[in-house]
């Protein structure tokens, strides 16, 4: 560690984002992006719908093959549901890898730090509240949604880091866990509340709580799609002081840095991605714990590389989870959340014994 702070001090910058992982990030988020537009209830050939996309480019007129209804579903049903777990994906990647940074802790995650409940919360906080309006009370639902969601993803994510440090200063990762599991467990006993209250949407709030991309149009992505470029931009932005904020706060403050100032920034911008994706997804667990964990082991742990890169292939995991989740079970679609689940669990346990042998 003193080796890399006297690198920094001497102009020695740490290694960077790799053009090829650049390059695998993209083409992994390209190879989803035709997948889910492709296979479904409904197969389509993967080339006509690569011409197809690139038909949406102005000037661009090529002949895909595709017939008047399979364009039509492609670009009206699959396409905006396809961008969107692109950005849901991205979004709960890019708050984990942040979160792990800011709490120095490798199992920080929207989820389990309670932040995803918090979200949830205010979002059903809403849906009841909008019950009486009409008959599936999660349908379109309003551009101040994520507002709702981001106060309780605020409300969540302080509660966990107070409760953390109850029995001292040292907010160990077993401590902050355990901090994150009570504070969920407090907000779901709000959410189930709520939907005691309102039981004309108990099925509507449970489906919303497994996780789903079903979307009926461009709707749910023109509303998350705002506060993607902002959390984006902000956490992008201070990938060099995560990096150095994982030597500490004395050393950061040496090298001139306000940890403080930046760890607050990190966690608002974190949490306000978080929530956007909650408002318009649900609760999907563990993208933000398998993603940046695999970028940290296949990419470096300099947090110029996991951070775009979580982004990129965080997109492209869930439109590949949510491929799965609608083609998996026959007719019946199942729930996304379920799916990233599957996948998760397994890869937590790893994690926490990873973590365990190391502290």
């Amino acid at each position: 560690m003193t080796t890399t702070l006297r690198e920094n001090r001497g102009g020695v910058r740490p290694a960077g984002l790799r053009a090829g992982w650049l390059a695998g990030g993209v083409a992994a988020v390209l190879i989803a992006l035709v997948a889910g537009l492709a296979f479904g209830s409904v197969a389509l050939p993967p080339g006509g719908v690569a011409i197809e996309l690139l038909n949406l480019i102005p000037g661009v007129q090529l002949h895909s093959g595709l017939t008047a209804r399979e364009v039509a579903i492609l670009t009206e049903l699959r396409l905006p549901r396809v961008v969107l777990g692109l950005l849901v994906g991205g979004l709960l990647a890019l708050a984990g890898a942040a979160y792990q940074g800011v709490f120095r802790n490798p199992l920080a995650d929207p989820h389990l730090l309670g932040v995803a409940a918090g979200a949830g919360l205010g979002v059903t906080a809403v849906i009841s509240l909008r019950a009486g309006a009409s008959g599936d009370a999660t349908a379109n639902l309003p551009i101040g949604v994520p507002v709702a969601a981001f106060a309780g993803a605020l409300l969540a994510v302080a509660l966990t880091w107070l409760l953390g440090a109850a029995g001292g200063r040292d907010r160990s990762p077993a401590t902050l866990i355990l901090a994150g599991v009570a504070v969920s467990s407090f907000l779901a006993a709000g959410q189930t509340y709520l939907m005691q209250r309102h039981v004309e949407t108990l099925r509507e709030v449970y489906s919303w709580l497994l996780g789903r991309l079903a979307t009926a149009g461009w709707h749910d992505v023109l509303i998350v799609l705002p506060y993607a470029v902002v959390t984006a931009v902000i956490v992008l932005a201070q990938r060099r002081e995560l990096d150095v904020l994982t030597v500490g706060d004395e050393e950061a403050t040496g090298l001139g840095l306000h940890p403080q100032r930046s760890r607050y920034l990190l966690i608002v911008a974190a949490s306000l991605g978080t929530a956007a994706a909650v408002s318009v997804s649900g609760l999907i667990g563990f993208v933000g714990i398998i993603v940046p964990h695999t970028m940290r082991l296949l990419a470096g742990s300099s947090y110029r590389s996991i951070l775009p890169l979580s982004v990129l292939f965080g997109g492209a995991f869930l439109a590949l989870a949510d491929l799965l989740a609608r083609t998996a079970g026959g007719q019946a679609e199942i729930p996304i959340g379920v799916v990233t689940a599957f996948f998760g669990a397994p890869f937590f346990i790893v994690v926490l014994r990873r973590s365990r042998g190391t502290s």
